[in-house]
């Protein structure tokens, strides 16, 4: 049998080593990971909205849900640096909106929440709407789109990325995930433009998820997010030594973190999730 207190696995590559348990998040924070040492979490955790999981029931009461969440806030903050960035991604269901929000509000006795971030999966813009604008030649609709069957519901194309920190005064580095000027008149007339053609994203981010086209292809699991949201939340968090993502899942963190050339700490309860985890990182 594993023994939970060493690694399941370590890997190193270059300057950074990424460190994988399998064990719960909650007593792996607490007994494996330095307090105040990390300096960006970001994670997903169960959204309790009746996924899939392999090892993990998605449908608690409530009141169950929102109070073990709340235990691994407090983990998430002992572990955290004091100028450190935890970004929460979190979703929820058309007949339950409240979830995302619930949450958020568990954590605010702990956090102080200094962004909200919508991660938009799927979006559509139609040329008539905006009219003679630069690379828009008609009308687009991108991105992953999952239909639901519902005459009473909007199909859900976002969720949230919770931006917590300590005390709401952490310096990020904005243009480190920015973009260029659409019109470019604009970096002469606004006295905050960057010079060099670079602006603040905001708090939009457009990131799909690559398509699976096939019945036969499946995604090793139900739930997870693209690597491009990880990284995104690091390099806007600025210079980092340690990353955390207590529910690993497929390892998207972890990847990100790899590419970045940034350690990466993660606990995970799924063996075949954390196998598929290594093995992706094993490949960057």
């Amino acid at each position: 049998m594993q023994n939970q207190d060493v690694p399941y696995r370590l890997l190193q590559k270059s300057n950074c080593t990424s460190t994988f348990y399998l064990k719960d998040c909650i007593t792996g924070l607490k007994e494996n990971v330095k307090e105040k040492s990390a300096d960006v979490v970001v994670t997903s955790p169960p959204y309790n909205i009746g996924t899939g999981y392999s090892s993990y029931k998605d449908e608690l009461p409530r009141e169950k849900y929102l109070a073990w969440i709340e235990e691994v806030g407090i983990a998430i903050k002992q572990a955290l640096k004091d100028d450190g960035s935890f970004f929460l991604n979190i979703g929820d269901k058309p007949k339950d909106p409240w979830i995302a929000w619930d949450v958020a509000y568990v954590l605010r006795k702990y956090f102080v929440l200094q962004n909200i971030i919508h991660w938009v999966k799927s979006i559509a813009i139609n040329k008539a709407q905006v009219g003679n604008y630069p690379n828009i030649s008609g009308d687009i609709a991108v991105g992953h789109f999952k239909p639901i069957v519902s005459k009473r519901f909007l199909n859900d194309c976002h969720e949230y990325i919770f931006h917590f920190t300590k005390y709401g005064d952490v310096h990020l580095d904005k243009l480190a995930v920015g973009v260029s000027y659409q019109d470019k008149t604009n970096i002469e007339r606004w006295k905050a433009a960057n010079k060099e053609d670079r602006r603040d994203r905001g708090n939009i981010w457009f990131i799909p998820y690559q398509t699976i086209q096939s019945r036969s292809k499946q995604r090793p699991h139900p739930a997870t997010f693209p690597v491009k949201l990880p990284d995104m939340c690091i390099r806007l968090h600025g210079s980092a030594k340690l990353v955390i993502d207590p529910f690993i899942g497929i390892g998207s963190t972890a990847v990100a973190a790899m590419r970045l050339g940034i350690s990466f700490v993660g606990f995970e309860i799924d063996k075949e999730y954390l196998d598929a985890a290594i093995d992706r990182i094993t490949q960057v």
